[in-house]
């Protein structure tokens, strides 16, 4: 069996922007991934003709060897385009090899060690009470969900004293708290918008006394050492990492004793193969991981096998979104996501019927500024 072709289409995931990628072999069997919504998304199709001209041709269920020989063709460390290219193609490999074997993907992977995958719901807001507990309630009743994540900014973050922030911060989240059943879970994501150490703990304090599942990246990735130092300090589970691309990066921050809980994104760090190497790595600094996912069903497909067969996952980010070209995706049940051992591959099917038309929206992010004109972290 040989790679034949790559084809990339573009499409959507709810209001955003993704292309998708099918590898087909010469047998006729094919797999099938998402590109992470970097930006510029319309890169991704003349980086995969680059690159199927290195793959075309080779043995599709190589895929350890192919991801080691795409990381290496180039002379520089890839950067977060090129390895979302190289994730995209490691996955539809995946599920290529998974389809030829007729096994479900995490069968190749020595096997399932849990028997369904658990669920948060990253809500990225900060609404009202009432609003929000009008949102969990929903999803409580559709999917069974339980645990949510939130913004961790009730008011604008760049247009007010922060100790102000923080303290309606903590009200707002001792009122949630008093408004829903003790045993929900509510997670923060500060989402890389603070640089300064003190403040990430600052927030911190905010929170404690209402127990967060976690406070997630308050600050900026680049500067591990300061990781350290917060986690020293802060009194709740701090989590990050769906801002850092490789295993060295992640050894860094572990090694700083940096993370309660790390969050790579399976889709930024060149793929399954990538982050089962990273999950080991936590596994041996006691550390959980609970991955990044504001993705589609393929994304959270390849999430559900990696999840499925690593004994350190510990929850995984779902973002409720539609598509016109998945017709079958994973739905929690239970605030669960069920494996499904009688499909082969990702357990997922592509109505290429609709992928005949384009269904491409322009999406950018808008960067803030500051109360003085500067620019600001998003």
């Amino acid at each position: 069996m040989k790679i034949e072709r790559l084809d990339t289409y573009l499409q959507r995931v709810g209001d955003r922007p993704r292309v998708l990628l099918k590898i087909t072999a010469d047998t006729g069997v094919s797999g099938w991934a998402e590109f992470y919504n970097h930006g510029p998304d319309l890169a991704y199709p003349a980086i995969i003709d680059y690159l199927a001209a290195q793959i075309t041709g080779l043995d599709p269920t190589r895929v350890s060897y192919i991801n080691q020989l795409l990381h290496q063709s180039a002379r520089f460390p890839q950067g977060a385009l090129g390895l979302a290219a190289i994730a995209a193609i490691d996955h539809a490999l995946w599920d290529l090899a998974a389809k030829a074997a007729d096994v479900p993907v995490y069968q190749l992977l020595g096997g399932r060690v849990r028997d369904r995958v658990r669920v948060y719901a990253g809500l990225y807001s900060a609404p009202r009470v009432e609003e929000l507990r009008d949102q969990t309630a929903k999803l409580h009743e559709d999917l069974g969900v339980d645990a949510f994540k939130l913004s961790p900014y009730p008011r604008d973050l760049h247009s007010t004293r922060f100790g102000r922030l923080t303290q309606e911060l903590g009200e707002w989240f001792g009122a949630i708290r008093e408004s829903h059943p003790d045993d929900w879970e509510f997670a923060f994501d500060a989402h890389a918008c603070l640089w300064e150490p003190r403040k990430a703990v600052q927030m911190g304090v905010a929170l404690a006394p209402y127990d967060p599942l976690f406070l997630e990246e308050p600050i900026r990735p680049e500067y591990i050492p300061a990781w350290g130092r917060i986690r020293s300090e802060m009194p709740v589970p701090l989590a990050t990492g769906e801002s850092l691309y490789s295993t060295h990066e992640f050894r860094a921050l572990l090694d700083a004793q940096g993370a309660d809980i790390i969050q790579p994104d399976i889709c930024v760090v060149g793929g399954l193969t990538q982050m089962l190497k990273i999950a080991t790595l936590a596994e041996v600094h006691d550390v959980p991981i609970a991955p990044h996912n504001p993705m589609g069903p393929l994304a959270t497909a390849a999430n559900l096998h990696f999840a499925a067969a690593t004994w350190n996952f510990s929850i995984l980010e779902y973002k409720p979104e539609t598509t016109t070209w998945c017709p079958d995706p994973y739905l929690p049940t239970d605030g669960h996501l069920e494996l499904r051992p009688d499909r082969p591959g990702w357990g997922i099917e592509i109505d290429e019927k609709a992928l005949e038309h384009d269904d491409w929206v322009h999406w950018e992010r808008k960067v803030p500024t500051t109360r003085d004109g500067a620019t600001a972290w998003m």
